[in-house]
């Protein structure tokens, strides 16, 4: 029997808000999916500091359980060695493409051992709203993605950029299909993130934003990140 995560999911469209609950079936977290080769390599070099090898290529799609997607407003994490990055999601839905936000939480610690393993032992934020991919393609670039991290106290900026530095989602689903694969009914995909303002660090809490400013919508998410004691 394959695996599957549910979720209570709200696909708002022009038309009408639909909640309803979903099946995951598969997430795919695409990685080095920078448009600006400049930016790709400046979010290259920041985890080139922590350890983690450059990839073999551009972009690279990774699986990761998909019962490690959760709607949670709160994570358990190993020790204080991940974070989180604010990325845009794909996932088709009776035959049509809606788009998300979700965090690619990862630990660093481990990233250097391999990305698939880092990636593996992190829950993966999701936020529950979702847009037709038809209705914002017209204006994709414009979209913006904001992470915001805690720090002494206080909610600081931690990324701030327009998808237009990622791939956009034709172009990401393109390098899906030349691997011989396809985003599938109920399948979630990870488009990728821009760059941590300062370095990639670890924080008690994480919010995330998907900003569309032309239809003037927003998705929002936040979570608590709680570390489990390393006892040997």
């Amino acid at each position: 029997m394959p695996a599957y995560t549910k979720i209570n999911a709200k696909f708002t469209s022009k038309s009408e808000k639909i909640t309803e609950e979903i099946v995951i079936n598969r997430a795919i977290v695409g990685g080095w999916t920078g448009r600006d080769k400049d930016a790709l390599q400046h979010h290259i070099d920041e985890l080139a500091k922590i350890g983690v090898k450059a990839p073999e290529k551009t972009p690279m799609f990774y699986r990761v359980g998909v019962s490690r997607l959760t709607t949670a407003d709160a994570i358990e994490v190993i020790g204080d060695g991940s974070s989180g990055e604010v990325e845009y999601v794909l996932i088709q839905r009776e035959n049509r493409i809606w788009v998300g936000a979700a965090s690619d939480h990862t630990d660093r610690v481990y990233e250097h051992m391999g990305i698939t393993v880092a990636k593996q032992l992190c829950d993966k934020p999701i936020a529950t709203e979702f847009w037709p991919l038809d209705e914002v393609e017209g204006h994709w670039d414009q979209i913006k993605i904001r992470s915001y991290i805690q720090e002494g106290g206080e909610e600081v900026l931690y990324q701030d950029g327009n998808v237009a530095c990622l791939l956009s989602p034709q172009e990401l689903l393109a390098h899906l299909r030349e691997e011989g694969d396809n985003l599938g009914e109920g399948d979630l995909l990870f488009g990728g993130t821009c760059g941590a303002i300062g370095d990639v660090r670890y924080s008690p809490a994480f919010r995330m934003e998907l900003i569309d400013p032309v239809l003037k919508r927003e998705i929002h998410h936040s979570y608590a990140v709680i570390p489990v004691p390393i006892r040997g």
